[in-house]
C-alpha cells in the first residue's frame, strides 16, 4: 500500500479553511445574540456550540469540495474519451 504525504502547505490550507469556520460561526453566534437581545456573556458560556457548528460547517465546505473534484475529474475523463 502506498503511504500518503500530506505536505505543509496543505495543512496550512486545511487549518485556514477550519479557522474561517470557526470565525463564521462565532459571526453567526454574535448576530443571535444582537437579534435575540442576550447577555453578551452568552459569547463564553456557548463556546461550545459554536466549536461544533464551525466542525459541521468544515464538514459541509469538505464534502462540497469533494462534490466538486469529483464532478472536476468527471467531465476531464469525459472530454478525453470524446477524441
Amino acid at each position: 500500500m502506498k503511504d500518503v504525504l500530506i505536505t505543509a502547505r496543505r495543512k496550512k490550507k486545511e487549518l485556514i479553511t477550519l479557522l474561517v469556520c470557526f470565525f463564521l460561526a462565532n459571526i453567526a453566534n454574535l448576530y443571535a445574540i444582537i437579534a435575540y437581545h442576550t447577555p453578551v456573556s452568552e459569547l463564553i458560556t456557548s463556546i461550545f456550540y459554536v466549536i461544533i457548528f464551525a466542525i459541521a460547517l468544515y464538514i459541509f465546505w469538505c464534502l462540497v469540495r469533494l462534490l466538486g473534484y469529483g464532478l472536476r475529474i468527471l467531465f476531464s475523463k469525459k472530454e478525453q474519451n470524446v477524441d
